[in-house]
């Protein structure tokens, strides 16, 4: 890998250790001659800096660095898009799986980053298609998962499920959730779903509170295509992409769900293995 020339900051609003981490990282960056791109709430830590949108951000840098927490780093995949960019993610406190690195590694690993020397985590997205009357009217790129749920009023709704054309069941139940081997430690697991390791070529249908208890979670090759007709009233259920975006549904709404072409690569410590943060975030037995 080329050295680093240019490095985009993308940070958690309101922060506690924002204000503490931003700052010197700034600095330092400045010191060994890095250019530095960062979004709105990277520059409210600082007196005084210019901002760029976030999704503006990634344009143009060999290196986006993420301060924050999972929610955050979702919203910086989003931004990168199809774009390839290394993103190296440091937890500011929370659960964190997928920002694992804390602000005490942060400079060591920075360092063999701005020469090239990292290993990447490759996480492919997932793609999503809403179609309504048989026209596409919107399409999303995900992380972790794409969700059909009921809308914060609204009982359970009525969900049909296709693999590759072929009927699956009609899901009565608070949603259905289509997520990825990183997504599985997410939303997905908290409602039962299998936890799949992150290289494993998979997607995972999760029920969200069946009312038949025999509806369980299901995981298929990550080359199926997975479409989920929305039987609920009009704006009774609600399409969401990686809990952040999304909107509401009109009855007979299809939302077709296949592996994307695009890839996020995560940088990740050399000591951090997947198991390592499980045991960690999940409270696991140590030996």
């Amino acid at each position: 890998m080329p050295a680093i020339k240019t490095v985009g900051v993308i940070s958690k609003p309101g922060a506690d250790g924002g204000k503490t981490a931003v700052p010197p990282l700034l600095e330092w960056l400045n010191r060994r001659g890095v250019e530095v791109r960062m979004d709105e709430e990277t520059a409210s830590y600082l007196a005084g800096a210019s901002a760029l949108p976030r999704d503006s951000v990634p344009e143009g840098a060999d290196l986006v660095v993420l301060l924050g927490g999972d929610g955050t780093l979702l919203s910086a995949a989003r931004a990168i898009g199809d774009r390839g960019i290394p993103l190296f993610p440091v937890n500011l406190g929370g659960l964190g799986f997928l920002t694992a690195m804390t602000a005490d590694e942060m400079y060591p690993e920075l360092e063999q980053a701005l020469r090239g020397e990292f290993r990447v985590s490759r996480r492919r997205l997932l793609h999503c298609e809403l179609r309504r009357a048989g026209r596409t009217l919107r399409q999303y790129d995900a992380l972790n998962d794409v969700v059909v749920g009921k809308g914060d009023i609204a009982r359970m709704i009525d969900v049909e499920a296709f693999v590759d054309d072929q009927f699956v069941c009609s899901y009565k139940a608070d949603g259905l959730i289509v997520a990825t081997p990183t997504g599985s430690t997410a939303y997905s697991l908290s409602a039962g779903g299998p936890i799949i390791f992150p290289t494993v070529e998979a997607l995972a249908i999760t029920p969200i509170c069946p009312h038949m208890l025999t509806n369980r979670p299901v995981i298929l090759p990550d080359t199926s295509v997975i479409t989920l007709v929305s039987r609920a009233k009009d704006e009774t259920a609600y399409l969401t992409i990686d809990g952040q975006t999304g909107e509401p549904l009109r009855q007979h709404d299809v939302v077709i769900c296949e592996r994307s072409e695009y890839w996020l690569n995560l940088i990740r410590p050399p000591r951090l293995a997947f198991f390592d943060v499980l045991r960690e975030k999940l409270s696991w037995g140590e030996r």
